[in-house]
C-alpha cells in the first residue's frame, strides 16, 4: 500500500507513487465482478421522483427502469418514490393527484416498442408533478446491447431537468484491480458494469489518466521494470511509450486541450514536472527545484498546474504558471497540516480536491483556491488518489475497509458518500472520466 498509510513519518517520498503498486500484498480470491454500491448520508433536501416501469420492457434484456432508478438514488439526490400499482405510460394516464398523495415532486412514464433488426424504440417523459406539465423528453432508436447506455442518458436528461448541472450517469471510470499477482487496468462504466481490462501485466500498473475527450488513457506500467508512461486509444487497444526517459517517468496529466502531457521525471536528478507533447516530443521542463516536484494537475483553463511539492519540508500543494521557462517559484496552497498530496482540479477551477492527513488519518478533503478554506470530506483510516466527477459534484477515490482496497465517492460538500465495493480484488488509483460527446 501507499507510503502514507503505512507511515506517518516517512515522507522522503516513496510517495511520487511510482512505488506505489509495489507495495501492494493484498491476497485475493480470482473473480471479477461489478461494482456493489452501498449510499450514506444525504436524506431530508433529496428530490422525491417516482419512476414508473416502462411499458413492455418485461420482453427486454435489460431493464430501463431499474438502470435510471439506480442511477439517480447513486446520486444521492433524489429519493425514489414508490409507483405501488399505478402505471400511467403517457402523459394523459397520468392523475396527478395520486402523485401528489404519494409526496412525488416528479415523475417519469416511458414505454419501449421492440423494432426489427434487435432494436428497440425508448421514449421516456419527465412530468412536474405540481405544475401538471412536462419537464423532459427523450426518444431513441438504439441496439439492444446499447439498452444500459440509453437509460443512463435518460437519468443524465433527467438529472439536468431536475438539478441544473449535468449528470455524469453516461461517464466511465478506470482503475487499478489487483487479484493475486496480476495488475489489470480497467475501464468501467460509471455505476460500475461492463467493466474490462484494457492491460494486464504480472508488474504494476499506476495512475490512470483519462484524455480530455475520453479516447486515450495515459498510465504507468512497470513491464519493463522500470515506469515507463504509456498512451493507449481505447477503441484500438494500441498505445505508445510517450515517457521512457533514464530514470523514472511518472504521474501523467492532460493539458484540456489534450495536445499535452504535464510528465514526472528524474532525468535530470530528482523528480521534477515537465511538458511534453501527446506523442511524447518537445520535451519542456517546468519545475527546477532541489526537492521532490509531483503529482500534477492541470486547470480547466490550461493555464496553471497544481502539483505535490516537499519544497517546504513537508508535502504541500502548491502551484505555477504553465509558460514556455523553467519555473523555480511556486505559489503555495495548503497550509493546513504537515500532509496534502495528490491534487485534482474541480472543473470549475475555482477549488481543488486532495489528500489530507488529520489526526493520523488519511481523507479526502477540498479546498477554495481563493479563499483557501479547507473542508475534509472524509472520515476513514486511509483515502488516495481522489478524481473529480466531470460535473463538480462528486469526488471518487480509493479507501481501504477490511484490509482490501476499494473505490468510494463522496460529494462534493460532504454529505453523501458511496462505497463502490468490487466482489474479490483490491482496487487502487481511480480516475473519473470526462463527460461523453454530445449526441
Amino acid at each position: 500500500m501507499s507510503t502514507h498509510r503505512r507511515t506517518t513519518h516517512c515522507f522522503r517520498w516513496l510517495f511520487s507513487r511510482l512505488f506505489y503498486l509495489i507495495l501492494l500484498s493484498v491476497v485475493c480470491t480470482p473473480a471479477y465482478s461489478r461494482l456493489n454500491i452501498e449510499i450514506f448520508g444525504g436524506g431530508a433536501d433529496r428530490i422525491p421522483i417516482a419512476i414508473v416501469p416502462f411499458a413492455d420492457e418485461n420482453r427486454l434484456q435489460q431493464s430501463i427502469t431499474e438502470v435510471v432508478s439506480a442511477d439517480l438514488y447513486r446520486s444521492g439526490m433524489f429519493r425514489m418514490v414508490d409507483p405501488g400499482g399505478l402505471r400511467p405510460h403517457a402523459p394523459a394516464d397520468v392523475v396527478y393527484s395520486n402523485w401528489s398523495e404519494r409526496g412525488a415532486g416528479a415523475l417519469v412514464i416511458g414505454r419501449t416498442i421492440p423494432m426489427p433488426n434487435g432494436q428497440v424504440e425508448v421514449q421516456f417523459r419527465l412530468m412536474d408533478v405540481a405544475r401538471q406539465s412536462q419537464l423532459a423528453a427523450h426518444a431513441a432508436v438504439v441496439p439492444m446491447n446499447q439498452l444500459r447506455a440509453a437509460a443512463h442518458h435518460i437519468a443524465d436528461i433527467i438529472y439536468e431537468a431536475l438539478t441544473g448541472e449535468v449528470g455524469v450517469f453516461s461517464t466511465r471510470i478506470a482503475y487499478v484491480l489487483k487479484q493475486g499477482n496480476k495488475y489489470a487496468l480497467q475501464i468501467a462504466d460509471a455505476d460500475g458494469y461492463n467493466e474490462h481490462s484494457i492491460i494486464e501485466y504480472t508488474e504494476p500498473i499506476i495512475s490512470p489518466a483519462w484524455s480530455p475527450d475520453g479516447s486515450q488513457i495515459a498510465y504507468v506500467s512497470f513491464e519493463n521494470k522500470k515506469p515507463v508512461i504509456y498512451v493507449q486509444t481505447l477503441a484500438t487497444r494500441q498505445r505508445k511509450a510517450v515517457a521512457n526517459f533514464t530514470g523514472s517517468n511518472s504521474a501523467p496529466a492532460w493539458s484540456p486541450d489534450g495536445r499535452k502531457l504535464a510528465v514526472v521525471l528524474s532525468l535530470h536528478g530528482g523528480s521534477q514536472i515537465y511538458l511534453i507533447n501527446a506523442d511524447g516530443s518537445g520535451l519542456q521542463r517546468l519545475t527546477r527545484s532541489s526537492s521532490i516536484d509531483t503529482e500534477p494537475s492541470f486547470s480547466p483553463d490550461g493555464r496553471h498546474i497544481i502539483f505535490t511539492s516537499d519544497r517546504g519540508g513537508s508535502p504541500q500543494i502548491y502551484r505555477i504558471p504553465v509558460t514556455a521557462s523553467e519555473s523555480t517559484t511556486a505559489e503555495r496552497l495548503t497550509f493546513e497540516g504537515s500532509y496534502n498530496v495528490s491534487p485534482d482540479y474541480n472543473q470549475d477551477g475555482r477549488s481543488f480536491t486532495f489528500i489530507h492527513r488529520h489526526n493520523g488519518r488519511f481523507n479526502v478533503a477540498v479546498q477554495d483556491i481563493a479563499t483557501r478554506q479547507m473542508q475534509i470530506l472524509t472520515n476513514s483510516q486511509f483515502d488516495e488518489s481522489p478524481s473529480f466527477a466531470p460535473n463538480g459534484r462528486m469526488i471518487l477515490y480509493a479507501t481501504e475497509i477490511g484490509g482490501r482496497g476499494i473505490l468510494s465517492a463522496v460529494s462534493r460538500d460532504g454529505s453523501t458518500r458511496q462505497n463502490l465495493s468490487v466482489q474479490a480484488g483490491d482496487i487502487r488509483e481511480p480516475a473519473w472520466g470526462p463527460l461523453p460527446r454530445k449526441r
